[in-house]
């Protein structure tokens, strides 16, 4: 009986860290009897299909018009990642900006690394694929992140930050952890960001977790790539909604820099919204005019100032 030759992925490198990924999820072994084990294998880009759930939603036009020119002259050098599908196509998991190439220069065969995956596994495969990316913008990295270890953990996002933040007070306090559940969940975190390489538990936390916290306009501009973290949390200054789409507005058709923007902020309107700190001055600076003037002795300003007074103390019940 012929020796089974070496599977592709035996003999081809995968691309970025995806035999670390496989293995993190458990699946870098297939059963022998695998179609995969074959020396090589093309696909019609036909025969592909997306995931209803790609974790990828934006490319940048600049890496994309790069990387067809790439494949346009050398071909495309890292073949992509599938899974087989009951239909008899394929699903893919990793490498959709070279799918997206080779079907804009019309190429109809593409090399592919098969493996037999659940949902679950190709998507944990998909996400730390789409962690690797060069042109990943912080709020898709956080997010991204955060979904990976909910599904590592099998908890909710909300429990997962709760893990990051309890264990960072116990580090804070010198204290160990002496919880087995929280020990080896924190232990399956490390192992997590350790794969990933991009960034420690405790810098996530502390310099990622905050920008879920930017407003939501910012935030979709942001994780759209339109514009950098360093100027998003300058805009998320301004408080004020109108005045905040007005200088998203500047900024996105005339590509301010920081200091513009900055400088454009100091000329804007002051708003309550925006300046907070007026509202306790202006009251103060009321009282103590209302105490030196002689409004009292004039019934009808005094009935309205008592009607004053009774919706200021609605509004403090």
């Amino acid at each position: 009986m012929a020796k089974r030759r070496l599977s592709m992925a035996d003999e081809m490198s995968f691309p970025n860290k995806t035999r670390q990924f496989l293995d993190l999820v458990g699946v870098t072994k297939n059963p022998q009897n695998s179609e995969d084990f074959e020396s090589e294998k093309f696909l019609f880009l036909t025969q592909i299909s997306l995931a209803a759930d790609q974790p990828r939603r934006y490319f940048c036009a600049q890496a994309m018009e790069s990387l067809i020119t790439s494949i346009r002259e050398h071909g495309i050098l890292q073949p992509l990642l599938v899974r087989p599908l009951e239909s008899g196509k394929y699903e893919l998991i990793a490498g959709e900006r070279r799918l997206r190439a080779a079907q804009t220069l019309g190429i109809e065969e593409v090399p592919v690394i098969i493996r037999c995956l659940n949902e679950q596994e190709a998507f944990q495969v998909a996400l730390l694929e789409n962690l690797q990316r060069e042109d990943l913008n912080p709020v898709e990295e956080t997010e991204a992140i955060l979904q990976l270890l909910s599904m590592r953990l099998a908890c909710s996002i909300a429990e997962v930050i709760s893990l990051l933040n309890h264990v960072a007070n116990l580090k804070k306090q010198k204290t160990e952890i002496t919880n087995n559940v929280v020990r080896s969940q924190w232990e399956m975190v490390e192992h997590i960001f350790a794969v990933i390489g991009r960034v420690s538990p405790d810098s996530f936390r502390t310099h990622r977790l905050p920008l879920l916290n930017l407003p939501k306009d910012v935030l979709e501009i942001l994780r759209q790539g339109k514009i950098e973290y360093t100027k998003a949390r300058i805009i998320a200054q301004v408080k004020d909604e109108a005045q905040r789409h007005e200088l998203l507005t500047k900024i996105l058709e005339e590509n301010l820099s920081v200091r513009e923007i900055k400088k454009y902020i100091q000329t804007m309107e002051p708003s309550l919204a925006s300046k907070p700190h007026v509202i306790p001055s202006r009251m103060k600076e009321a009282y103590r005019r209302v105490k030196q003037s002689k409004i009292w002795q004039d019934p009808k300003k005094a009935k309205t100032l008592e009607k004053l007074l009774g919706q200021i103390e609605a509004l403090l019940e």
